[in-house]
């Protein structure tokens, strides 16, 4: 079932979105590349950081959704609309955030996507790993019930593995592999901060695939519940959230 993307949604909370990226890619080891691909860049915002690390290479941002694309406005990146499952190019540098998670088959992928990057150069890449936390799970539960289930039933929903699953496949491959987990506590303020940030990403299927007419109950309830997982303190609210990162060097 397809679903698009809200770009001035998902920049909600783009600091927190964005410090994964930053911890990522400062991992990275790679001197003067020619060529940096980011495979599912979104609005660009982040994308503009690999231009910033590296202003020798030719930059390209890659996303399926051409209103992700459209909103990506920095000159010295060429954007593009295009599937990552189907992308024939090659890299010095190949990063992928947050993006991975939204293609089941996604470790199947990584022997054609290591071989697309240059020998020597670097594959590194940023997934959820907080499927289990009550954010995905309420969904999930609600999404199951009447009269909600027959229209939410085929949606995309992300899922991901654990770091040692990736660090095996990518060793299998010939890489050196540098693997690790990191559960940020973001803080959040606003009204139903926990809604507004899921409703950017992982609970976004769910909510387009509802009729007009049901959609509002469903969202009434999410936010209930949500709520009474994620109290609110005189800080704000918690969000663990939980970031699988793999950086990869290619075999030169």
């Amino acid at each position: 079932m397809s679903h698009t993307w809200d770009p001035a949604r998902y920049l909600t909370y783009a600091d927190e979105r964005g410090r994964p990226f930053v911890d990522l890619i400062s991992r990275i080891d790679a001197g003067g590349p020619r060529s940096v691909v980011d495979l599912g860049c979104g609005p660009g915002n982040l994308t503009s950081l690999l231009a910033d690390r590296w202003p020798g290479a030719a930059v390209v941002g890659l996303d399926s959704s051409p209103d992700m694309i459209a909103a990506a406005t920095d000159a010295r990146i060429s954007f593009e609309v295009a599937d990552l499952r189907s992308w024939t190019g090659s890299a010095d540098v190949l990063v992928s955030n947050a993006t991975l998670q939204w293609i089941p088959e996604h470790l199947e992928l990584l022997p054609r996507l290591v071989a697309q990057v240059t020998p020597g150069g670097w594959f590194a890449f940023q997934v959820p790993g907080n499927f289990g936390e009550p954010s995905h799970v309420i969904r999930t539960e609600l999404a199951a019930e009447a009269p909600y289930a027959v229209h939410t039933e085929g949606v995309a929903v992300p899922s991901s593995h654990d770091p040692a699953v990736y660090l095996e496949a990518l060793v299998a491959l010939g890489c050196t592999v540098d693997a690790w987990e990191t559960t940020y506590l973001h803080v959040l303020t606003g009204q139903d901060p926990v809604f507004t940030w899921v409703s950017g990403t992982g609970a976004r299927p769910t909510l387009q695939a509802l009729p007009d007419d049901l959609r509002p109950e469903f969202e009434a309830e999410f936010k209930r519940r949500l709520a009474t997982a994620y109290p609110e303190h005189e800080h704000g609210v918690v969000l663990p959230f939980r970031r699988i990162f793999v950086v990869a060097r290619v075999a030169a």
